[in-house]
């Protein structure tokens, strides 16, 4: 069995919050998590990119960096790297069977997700990373990452309404949830949020006496450029920013302000190293500028309100408030009405696809949410694939954006290497 036959068996187990089943098995495994130093991250948005750029900027500064991160976009390797070096499909596969094997005898069988965050744990132990930046899949209390007694920070990015349906149906709920990540005397490192979850995350902090650093967004210079104020020396650090979209005013902010941390207990990181390592930072499919059929278009996930309201402010600006040509598909699970809400607007043409291999909501179901929160489209089709819908939107006039799943924009990559 390779590494996707083998996580597959295991897709059938779902989402089972807790950490007894991840506990009892990095026990069996002599407790890698204990044997590297970890930054934290949860958050609703924005996780992914701040992950990226705190790996980069510690890659820049001389240290062997570990990267867990979820979901990945065409295959599970990209999980799991080293100095953003993916673990090869071999090594993935010898450390999913090596952590199995450990759970031989276990009264209660671990998720998928578990199982793939201990293979990860073990790798980044093995391979002797100085430190790893560690993203919470769902939530943060209960998650399989949270499993870590002392971090060295935790950050959280953002708090919006999302899974609600586990994590709880209002902002609080899911702050008290993402507030389970931060550690007694940990720093955190927090972006800017709702009232309503500030407040119960400002409670938190106090409960476990936590140094906290309140981010502010970036100050934008323009032309790709960006500055921030460390609070240590008052020093402003200026960089180009490589990731598109106003909110990586506030990510590349949150990465800076938890390396600071890092700084304040000796680690050396220049302001060389902070600049370099945010110039080179790359994550794929988040406001990503690619082609099809050599028609340029903008790729992102956008598979919740919040993501959908940057993404739709961005090609706004970006296309001078011209109708767009929308791509889109969207999980079962996801907040469809409030994601087509922020989206859409008049003039706009919508085609709607399928997310293959996923619980897709069905086109004709999106294509009757979308008439009702935006009854002004010049144009709401269906199509039974992504192939079909690209080529007949980018042979339309206006910007064409595939959006509404981080599968999608997969798929799309898949798609995308086979015309290669």
């Amino acid at each position: 069995m390779n590494a996707e036959s083998i996580l597959q068996s295991y897709q059938h187990f779902g989402v089972h919050l807790g950490l007894k089943r991840i506990n009892q098995l990095l026990q069996k495994l002599d407790n890698p998590h204990q044997k590297v130093p970890i930054i934290h991250i949860a958050g609703t948005n924005g996780k992914g990119s701040v992950c990226a750029y705190l790996s980069s900027i510690l890659t820049e500064a001389g240290y062997r960096v570990g990267r867990y991160t979820s979901p990945h976009l065409i295959d599970w390797t990209e999980r799991i790297s080293i100095n953003q070096k993916p673990i090869s499909p071999i090594e993935l596969q010898e450390y999913l069977e090596r952590t199995i094997a450990a759970t031989q005898n276990n009264t209660e069988t671990p998720t998928q997700f578990e199982i793939i965050t201990a293979a990860a744990w073990l790798y980044f132990a093995e391979q002797k990373a100085d430190i790893a930046i560690i993203e919470t899949g769902l939530g943060g209390r209960l998650d399989a990452t949270n499993v870590c007694e002392k971090p060295l920070a935790c950050a959280i990015t953002s708090i919006s309404l999302e899974h609600w349906q586990i994590l709880g149906p209002t902002l609080a709920d899911i702050a008290g949830e993402k507030a389970g990540i931060l550690k007694a005397n940990c720093p955190a490192i927090i972006g800017e949020l709702p009232a309503e979850a500030r407040i119960v995350i400002e409670k938190r902090i106090q409960q476990l006496d936590c140094p906290v650093t309140w981010v502010k967004p970036a100050r934008d210079l323009g032309q790709g450029l960006a500055e921030y104020q460390l609070n240590r020396n008052s020093v402003k650090v200026r960089y180009e920013l490589p990731l598109l979209g106003k909110i990586q005013l506030m990510n590349s902010a949150i990465a800076i302000a938890t390396i600071e941390t890092l700084q304040n207990r000796g680690w050396q990181i220049s302001e060389t190293a902070i600049q370099n390592g945010i110039a080179k930072t790359q994550w794929l499919g988040r406001l990503q500028q690619t082609t099809w059929k050599n028609q340029t278009i903008l790729i992102d996930g956008a598979h919740n309100p919040a993501a959908a309201i940057v993404l739709r402010e961005y090609v706004d600006n970006f296309s001078n408030y011209q109708p767009i040509n929308w791509v889109i598909g969207i999980l079962a699970t996801k907040d469809c009405d409030d994601i087509l809400q922020a989206l859409l607007k008049k003039g706009d043409r919508l085609y709607l696809v399928p997310v293959p291999d996923q619980n897709s909501k069905p086109p004709a179901e999106l294509a009757a949410i979308a008439q009702t929160v935006c009854p002004e489209l010049t144009l709401c089709q269906t199509f039974p694939d992504l192939t079909t819908a690209l080529d007949t939107a980018v042979a339309g006039d206006n910007l064409t954006v595939l959006c509404g799943s981080l599968y999608l924009v997969g798929h799309f990559f898949q798609l995308q290497k086979t015309q290669l």
